[in-house]
C-alpha cells in the first residue's frame, strides 16, 4: 500500500522550485479579486465596507489594509456564531486558518449550518437508488457529496490538486484508511483521517488546509469534521489472506471534471445566480449510468464476502474451547 501524497506544507524552498505554480496561484487570486470588485461596490479603504445585501447570497467585502481587515473580521465574528462562521467559510472553500486569504466572502442571507440548504448536488438521484453508499468529488466546484440509496446525505468543500498536480479523475473505490497517516516522503507531513482511493498513485482524501482554491499535490483535502465523518462512513476494501490481492472493493467514488483555471471562483458566481454551482440530475445520471453495472456488481460481491467472513467467525465463536489436560 502506497502513501505518496506529496508535501502539503508550502515552504519557501518549495516555492522557489515551483515558481510556475506559485505565479499561477497568485495570478488566479488577483484575477478573482478584480472580478469581485466588479460584482460589488467597493468603498474607500478609509471606511469599513458594509456587507451588500441584495439577494439569496450577499457579499462580505474585506479591505486590503491589514488593520481595517482585522477590524472587519472582528465585526464578522461578532455578527455570526461559531457554527455560522464555519458554514460561511465552508461555502467559500476555506477553513479558519485560511480565512485571512479572503477579500470577499459569499454569505447566505439565511444561514443553514448543516449546509444542506446550499447543496450543489441533486437531493435525489434515481440512478443511485440501489447503491448503498456513494461518494462524489466535483473538480469544477471543489465540493464532495455523499449518497445513500440515491439520497444526498452530506456535502462539503474540498481543495483538490493544483494545476500542475491534478487529482486523478474517474470511477474508483475506497481502499485502505489510516487515522493519522504519515507521508513516506517526510515524517513532517501528517494527514489526519486519510482514506486512500487510488492506491498505486497514493491519492486519497484527508484533512488539510483549505485555502479557497485547488492547492493540493493530487490528494483531496477536507475540513477536519468532514474527513472524520467520511472516515467512519466509507467502507474499505477486503483483501485476500496475505494481502496481495483484493477480495472485495470498498465504497464507490467518482471524481469528475476540471477546475476553471484562471477564471472566477465558482462560488463567487452565487452572488449573481444562486443556482450557479448546481450539478443537474441529468449531468450526474449521464456520468454514473455507464458505471452503474460495475458499481452494483462490486456491491453484491462485497456483501457476499462480508457475509461469508461473518459466518466463518460465528462458527469459530461457537466451537467449544479445548481444555488442557492436567497431569495427575
Amino acid at each position: 500500500m502506497l502513501l505518496s501524497c506529496k508535501k502539503e506544507i508550502e515552504k519557501i524552498g518549495d516555492k522557489t522550485k515551483d515558481t510556475s505554480s506559485s505565479v499561477l496561484d497568485e495570478s488566479d487570486e488577483k484575477k478573482d479579486s478584480v472580478i469581485a470588485k466588479k460584482d460589488s461596490v467597493i468603498q474607500k479603504e478609509s471606511m469599513p465596507p458594509a456587507m451588500q445585501e441584495d439577494g439569496f447570497y450577499n457579499a462580505f467585502i474585506f479591505p486590503k489594509d491589514k488593520k481595517m481587515k482585522d477590524s472587519l473580521f472582528a465585526v464578522f465574528n461578532k455578527k455570526y456564531s461559531v457554527s455560522e462562521r464555519y458554514a460561511i467559510l465552508a461555502l467559500n472553500r476555506l477553513d479558519s486558518k485560511n480565512k485571512w486569504n479572503a477579500d470577499t466572502l459569499v454569505v447566505p442571507a439565511k444561514i443553514d449550518t448543516t449546509l444542506m440548504e446550499y447543496a450543489p448536488f441533486p437531493m435525489q438521484l434515481d440512478v443511485l437508488s440501489p447503491v448503498k453508499k456513494f461518494v462524489v468529488f466535483s473538480y469544477p466546484i471543489q465540493a464532495f457529496g455523499v449518497y445513500s440509496n440515491g439520497t444526498l446525505v452530506k456535502w462539503g468543500p474540498t481543495s483538490m490538486g493544483k494545476k500542475n498536480a491534478k487529482t486523478k479523475t474517474g470511477l474508483t473505490f475506497a481502499n485502505w484508511k489510516k487515522q493519522l497517516a504519515i507521508s513516506t516522503v517526510s515524517s513532517e507531513w501528517k494527514l489526519p483521517y486519510n482514506f486512500n482511493i487510488f492506491n498505486l498513485d497514493g491519492i486519497g482524501w484527508h484533512q488539510y488546509d483549505l485555502p479557497g482554491y485547488p492547492a493540493s499535490h493530487s490528494c483531496l483535502r477536507l475540513l477536519m469534521n468532514d474527513a472524520k465523518w467520511l472516515y467512519g462512513y466509507a467502507d474499505t476494501w477486503v483483501l485476500n489472506p496475505g494481502g496481495a490481492t483484493t477480495k472485495a472493493k470498498g465504497t464507490p467514488v467518482l471524481v469528475f471534471g476540471d477546475y476553471g483555471w484562471g477564471k472566477r471562483k465558482p462560488w463567487r458566481r452565487l452572488l449573481n445566480d444562486p443556482n450557479a454551482n448546481n450539478v443537474s440530475v441529468e449531468e450526474m445520471t449521464r456520468m454514473i449510468q455507464p458505471n452503474i453495472e460495475k458499481i452494483l456488481k462490486e456491491q453484491d460481491n462485497r456483501e457476499r464476502v462480508v457475509d461469508s467472513i461473518k459466518a466463518a467467525k460465528a462458527v469459530v465463536e461457537q466451537m467449544p474451547q479445548t481444555t488442557k489436560t492436567v497431569a495427575p
